[in-house]
C-alpha cells in the first residue's frame, strides 16, 4: 500500500461518492482528496481539495489529475438525464474520459462503482455498466476495482420513485431475499471502493453485491 497516496473522487456529491469521502478523510495513507464538483462541497477538511467546475467540459489539462488512484461514484438515471444518450454519457462515457485523463497524469488504480448484472447482453441500463467497465479495464491501470452492487437503500436528493419502491420492497423482503439481490448501503459499497483503490492489487477485480 502506497504511503502519502493522493485520491481523486468523482461524484463525491452522490450518496455513495459522499460516503467515500467520509471514509477517505479518516485514512491515513491518503495524503491528499480531490473531489471536483459543479457545486462547493460543504465538507471541509485540510486534506480535501474540491475544484468546482463543469465536469462535461474537462479538457485533460486541469491540474488534479496527477492523482494516485480514481475512484468514480458518477451515476444517474435515464429519466433524471432527460434521454438514453444523456444517461450513457454520464454513466460511460464520463467515467472512461477520467480514467483516461487519470492514467496520463499518473494513477495506476481505478475503482468504479457500476451496477449488479452489468452485462453486453443485458437491457440498455446494463449493457451501457457493461461498456463503461469495458473501457476502463481497456486503459489498462495496473488495478482495476469494479463493484457491482443491488439497490441501494440510500436517501436521494433526486426523486428515484422505482428505486424507492424497490428498496421499500427490498427492505421488507430482506430475509427471503438472496444476499446478492438484497439492497445495500452507501457505505458498503464505499468501503468496497476505497478498499479496492488503495488495496492496489494487480489485475481486474470484480466485486459483486453479495460480497459487500
Amino acid at each position: 500500500m502506497a504511503s502519502a497516496l493522493s485520491l481523486l473522487l468523482v461524484g463525491a456529491t452522490g450518496a455513495v461518492g459522499t460516503a467515500v469521502l467520509e471514509l477517505a478523510l479518516q485514512r491515513r495513507e491518503i495524503s491528499r482528496i480531490i473531489a471536483p464538483t459543479r457545486r462547493p462541497l460543504e465538507r471541509r477538511a485540510a486534506k480535501l481539495d474540491n475544484p468546482v467546475l463543469d465536469l462535461a467540459a474537462l479538457t485533460g489539462e486541469e491540474s488534479f489529475w496527477a492523482c494516485d488512484a480514481v475512484v468514480c461514484t458518477l451515476g444517474t438515471t435515464i429519466r433524471t438525464a432527460g434521454s438514453q444518450a444523456a444517461f450513457a454519457r454520464i454513466d460511460r462515457d464520463l467515467p472512461i474520459l477520467i480514467g483516461r485523463f487519470a492514467k496520463a497524469g499518473g494513477a495506476t488504480r481505478y475503482a468504479l462503482n457500476s451496477s449488479l448484472g452489468a452485462s453486453p447482453g443485458g437491457n440498455f441500463y446494463l449493457r451501457t455498466k457493461a461498456e463503461a467497465e469495458q473501457g476502463i479495464i481497456a486503459l489498462g491501470f495496473a488495478s482495476t476495482t469494479l463493484v457491482r452492487p443491488s439497490l441501494i437503500d440510500a436517501e436521494r436528493g433526486e426523486s428515484r420513485p422505482a428505486e424507492h419502491l424497490g428498496v421499500l420492497f427490498a427492505r421488507a423482503l430482506k430475509p427471503v431475499i438472496p444476499k446478492k439481490y438484497r439492497a445495500v448501503t452507501p457505505r458498503q459499497i464505499a468501503q468496497a471502493l476505497l478498499d479496492g483503490a488503495l488495496a492496489g492489487e494487480p489485475g481486474v477485480h470484480v466485486v459483486e453485491s453479495d460480497a459487500l
